[in-house]
Order: C-alpha cells, then structure tokens, then sequence
C-alpha cells in the first residue's frame, strides 16, 4: 500500500504540537513537510532534528503510535539504502573491509553481550557506523562519562559480496558530507565474534562482529528468525506484523482496519482479515478470530485457486484457533486441508509439511486419538531431521511433543526417552539458561514423579525452578507454578 499525504500531515500536526513554543524546531518541521522527498529520506535522517531522534527512539523502545506515525519514512529510508546498495556493490570489488559505531551501554545490556559472545546480534534501528576508527573510539569514550555506562567499540567486518542486509556509503547524500558513514538498514544481523578490553582502568571495550550472509548455513534459521519481520518490506503491512508480535494489539487492530479501508484488491483484504484474526488470537479471543480468518478465506475461495500457497496459511490459522476452543474435529478438518495443499505444492520432505504434521498431531492428541498423534509427530520429525541442520531445535519440539502423547498413555519409560533427546538436542542447540529447558525439566521431573522416583523428580524440578527464576519476573505465574512443584515433591519424600 502506498503512503499518501494525509501520513505526512498527520506527522507534521503530532510533531508541531510537540515543539509548540520552540521556534527553531517548528521551522525545521514546516522546511520537511514543503520539502520532503523520498529521494533524500538519508539526508533528513542524518540531519540533526525530530526524524532521527523520534524514528530511532520508536525503534528502540518499539513505540507503535511513534512508528505508525513514521512509518512513511521508516519505509522511505529502508528503500533508499535498498537502491544505494545495489549500485554500489559493485565497486567494493568484493574486498572485505571494517567499519567502527563508538557508543554506551548499560553493564546489563553487556553482561548480556558477553554471555551471547559467538552468537548473534541484531539492533532494532538504523545503523549508523564509520569508517574513521578515531571517531568511533571517541563516541565510546565519551559514553564512559555518563553514570553506569561501559564503553563500547563495535568493530565490523563486512564482505560485500555475500547477500546480507543492505547497506550504503551515504557520505555524498548525507546532511553532513565530510562524514564517512556507512548506514545499515534495520534488522541487520551480524556474529560476535570477540570482545576484548582496551583500558585496563576503564571500562572500554572492542567488540568484532561479523556482517552475516543469508545463505549461511550455520546460521541460516536463526538469522531467518530474527530477520522475519524485517522480510518484505511493505510498509503498514510490516508495521502491523511487529505490532502483533511485540503485543501492541491495539494499535495493531488501529492499523489494519484503516488497512482494511484503503485496500482496493482482493488479496489485500484477505491479508487484513487475516491478520485481524491472528490478532484476536494472540488475545485470546477465539471465537472472533474465527469469523474473521472465515472472512479471509471466503475471499480467498473467490480469488485464488484451491491449492494456492495463502489458502494453506488461512486453512492452518483457522485450525489453530478452532484448537485452542477444543473443537477438534473442526481443527482437524482444515489442519488437513492445509495438509492436502503443501503435499501438492511443495517437496515431500519441507519444512512447512513438518509444521502441519506436528497441528495434526496436536489436534489428534487433544481429541485422545494417542496412535494417530505419534503417527503425525514421527512424520514432523523425520522431516525435521531430513530438512533441517543436526541439533535443530524443532528435533527437541517433536521429541517433547512425542514423550508428552507417551505420558499420557502411561508409558513412562518410552516417554522417559523422548524427553532425555529433547534434553539433548537443546543442550547442543541452545545457552544453558534458555527459557525452554525448564520445559524439558519439568517434563522430566514429572515422568520420575509418575514412576515413584520423588528423589530424581525434585533434581529436575529444581532445575525447572532455576530456569525460571533466572528468565522471567519473580511475579510471573510459571514461577509460582514451579515454587509448588518443588514444594510438593519435597513433601514425598
């Protein structure tokens, strides 16, 4: 969907309430809105005023009305790099070379980069970097000035000949030409590398990062997770999907039915509907997400062909809501017509099949159908194994999944095994203090509990407790879930 000019007023009328009374900054906002162009959304970004400070400050807080607000330039900005990048690719001749970004952070924020050292990294905003090592180094000795805060020198290697996130050397078109800036569009991923102290007084860092490809195995489902939303930059349909994810549900709504009123085709309605539908499901309101994912796949029926790709996404949404009402022989229906769809579309061993094996064995599972549960849970994980690298995480799903169906049925011992692969599995795959191995802990204790072993029950439970205390707020509920699991197997003993 395209931007028109009722975004940009809108803009203007929020901004100039904001800086009533301040004369310089309202003609700076009037000079934008008579001048603005998306062809030099980089020198207005790198220009000392309201778009960099409010565009970013939304990004890292994740301000859904500031973004909402923005989003015409967030788009515009994204684009120009877009379009910068791929005509300079070329000239770097596919010679590696290093950037530097100097700036602050909090001891929490680098205890937390430490601990990741090896792993991946993603900044939610637009990364402004140098080529000019001095100044960067200066930026992060200066954050040392400020209260709590530790230096920090990122230095980034990039390769410009794999495919990655796009960047541009924006010295010619940014506000302040003499800068020697590289920025990189939002959503970049990169590897740490190392991190190394400068200052044996102070605390100052350099830490290396690594540009990363897309076609990196190694790190390629990872980078596609942190990447997806950052995928198919299309605007408000990309706002909406980060609104929905970061639980911003109001604004989200907002932005779809305004969507929703625009839309001039077939398929974008059924989008909006749909995505209306996920919503209310993210909420928990199953019964209204229904109607509206039946909305989206009636205009599908009458605008797409039967086996098409989207009807698959609407058949498997709909499943999933119809699931969470416990009504499974609805859930199974269209998890099957979801099915019949990908097994015509797609090779036999994708990893989309996996996925609709694993909604056919939930459903199954819920309805009390244990054999035909295993029967889809097996599929989902020989394909896991076959389409996915060793030790992915999905093996450990299918495996938990598998020894939940054999505890039910009271085969502990063959449940038993299936949670100690799940076990394994993430302890290759995953950090030792990842939220999900207090799952595969307390799946464990309460297989011991069942088999009359109190003594192994309340290891792994306590291991479960450890978990959670460490990953979630000490009010959470699923703390106060574990504190009494414990506390009931001490009393067997």
């Amino acid at each position: 969907m395209e931007f028109g000019d009722h975004d940009m007023k809108d803009l203007i009328k929020f901004r100039l309430e904001e800086y009533r009374g301040n004369d310089k900054e309202i003609k700076i906002i009037n000079e934008f809105q008579h001048a603005y162009r998306p062809e030099n959304a980089i020198s207005w970004y790198t220009r000392e005023c309201f778009t960099y400070k409010m565009l970013n400050g939304a990004l890292r807080t994740l301000n859904g009305d500031i973004m909402i607000r923005m989003g015409f330039f967030l788009c515009d900005l994204h684009q120009q790099i877009e379009k910068i990048h791929k005509t300079q690719v070329d000239k770097y001749h596919g010679n590696i070379f290093q950037v530097y970004r100097g700036q602050g952070l909090t001891s929490t924020d680098f205890s937390q980069l430490e601990k990741n050292k090896n792993g991946l990294i993603s900044f939610n905003n637009f990364l402004s970097t140098s080529t000019n090592r001095g100044i960067s180094l200066g930026f992060a000795q200066k954050a040392l000035k400020m209260p709590n805060m530790i230096g920090i020198l990122f230095q980034i290697l990039i390769d410009p000949s794999i495919q990655s996130s796009p960047f541009a050397s924006i010295q010619e078109i940014s506000y302040f030409k003499t800068e020697a800036e590289i920025l990189f569009s939002m959503h970049t991923v990169f590897r740490i590398n190392s991190i190394e102290k400068l200052d044996s007084e102070r605390p100052l860092y350099q830490v290396d990062l690594i540009l990363t490809s897309d076609d990196d195995k190694q790190l390629r489902e990872p980078t596609e997770l942190i990447r997806e939303e950052a995928s198919g930059f299309t605007g408000w349909t990309r706002l909406g999907k980060l609104l929905i994810k970061i639980g911003q549900f109001d604004k989200a709504e907002e932005l779809y039915n305004s969507l929703l009123e625009h839309a001039s085709k077939d398929t974008d309605r059924a989008f909006f509907y749909h995505q209306l539908g996920r919503l209310k499901s993210e909420q928990g309101k199953y019964e209204e997400a229904a109607k509206l994912l039946e909305v989206s796949l009636a205009i599908d029926q009458t605008s797409l062909p039967e086996d098409d790709a989207d009807m698959a996404i609407t058949y498997c949404s709909i499943s999933s809501v119809y699931y969470q009402q416990a009504n499974y022989s609805k859930a199974l229906e269209f998890s099957v017509k979801d099915l019949e769809i990908k097994k015509k579309t797609l090779p036999p061993n994708h990893p989309d099949l996996a996925i609709s094996y694993n909604t056919i064995g939930l459903v199954y599972g819920g309805m009390g159908n244990y054999t035909k549960a295993i029967e889809s849970y097996e599929k989902t994980l020989k394909i896991v194994e076959i389409a996915l690298p060793p030790n992915h995480p999905n093996s450990a799903i299918a495996f938990s999944n598998i020894g939940q169906i054999y505890q039910k049925m009271g085969e502990y011992s063959k449940a038993l095994e299936c949670y100690e692969k799940d076990l394994e599995i993430k302890k290759k795959s995953l950090p030792a203090d990842h939220p999900s191995f207090a799952i595969t802990f307390a799946n464990i204790g309460q297989v011991y509990d069942k088999k009359g072993d109190y003594l192994k029950a309340l290891e792994f439970l306590e291991k479960a407790l450890a978990i959670r205390q460490k990953s979630l707020p000490s009010t959470h509920p699923l703390i106060k879930v574990a504190m009494y699991n414990v506390d009931y197997r001490k009393k067997k003993l």
